[in-house]
């Protein structure tokens, strides 16, 4: 096993080894998307159980991206949040010149969550990241920074 800090995401706990870094392109760096088979199979609802980001790439965090478009309007519809929500994650990642397949992981934000919610959070997270899902904790909250928002995106970033 090569010397590298690594990161493994499960269920939100963070294990973090350290060592001496090596030497490594930036081409070389990939993030490692681990769903064991004795576990459920989370991809159907467009995360992953886990994923190791390699040692010698450096992390960023984004904030809460909301629904907000460029005027700071929300509409009062939630799918209509969660899609922006997703397009500010976007341009968050493209700020910082990082690409969808290079969050690790996301921590998502509900207002009032119900069963009825996981399908436009499942289809949203599905055309951002296609099949490299991110490792992916929902947390229902009674209320987010502003009233009207109904729907908040965190992540972390591997950047190369």
């Amino acid at each position: 096993m090569s010397h590298a800090i690594k990161h493994l995401f499960i269920g939100g706990l963070i294990i973090m080894t350290m060592a001496i870094p090596t030497t490594t392109t930036a081409s070389d760096l990939k993030l490692t998307i681990v769903n064991p088979p004795k576990l459920y199979d989370p991809t159907p609802n467009g995360y992953s159980t886990a994923v190791i980001v390699p040692g010698e790439a450096r992390v960023a965090y984004i904030s809460g991206q909301g629904g907000q478009d460029g005027t700071g309007a929300l509409s009062p519809d939630f799918a209509v949040q969660v899609k922006q929500a997703y397009a500010n994650l976007a341009t968050a990642l493209e700020g910082i010149g990082a690409r969808p397949d290079q969050v690790a992981k996301l921590t998502v934000f509900v207002v009032d969550h119900d069963m009825s919610k996981l399908e436009v959070l499942t289809r949203n997270v599905k055309e951002m990241f296609g099949e490299k899902l991110p490792a992916q904790t929902l947390v229902p909250v009674p209320r987010l920074a502003v009233d009207p928002m109904l729907f908040e995106v965190e992540a972390i970033v591997m950047l190369k």
